[in-house]
């Protein structure tokens, strides 16, 4: 498993190497409440690259991990709070 995802890292890593090295234009960007001064376009694709996998994560963990882990949280202490069935053990 430790090999695949290190092939896996390589492969993203060439790819962030080859796409910088392809996209050497400068660009400036005007986000409209901000300015990015010139920077090269491949830079400029992967960090907006990366921060539309750190919002996706994010939008995910809050949408789906949150309520999953509220839900657990209220089962544990159902859980807990009701009484434990008595034993029967074998009859002497």
């Amino acid at each position: 498993m430790r090999v695949i995802r290190l092939l896996i890292a390589l492969a993203c890593l060439a790819a962030g190497a080859i796409l910088g090295a392809l996209n050497r234009q400068i660009v400036s960007i005007d986000l409209g409440i901000g300015f990015v001064p010139a920077t090269s376009l491949g830079i400029a694709l992967i960090v907006a690259l990366l921060l539309g996998a750190l919002i996706g994560g994010l939008a995910i963990s809050a949408s789906v991990v949150l309520p999953l882990r509220r839900r657990l949280s209220r089962a544990e202490r159902a859980a807990s709070a009701a009484p434990a069935p008595p034993l029967s053990g074998p009859e002497v």
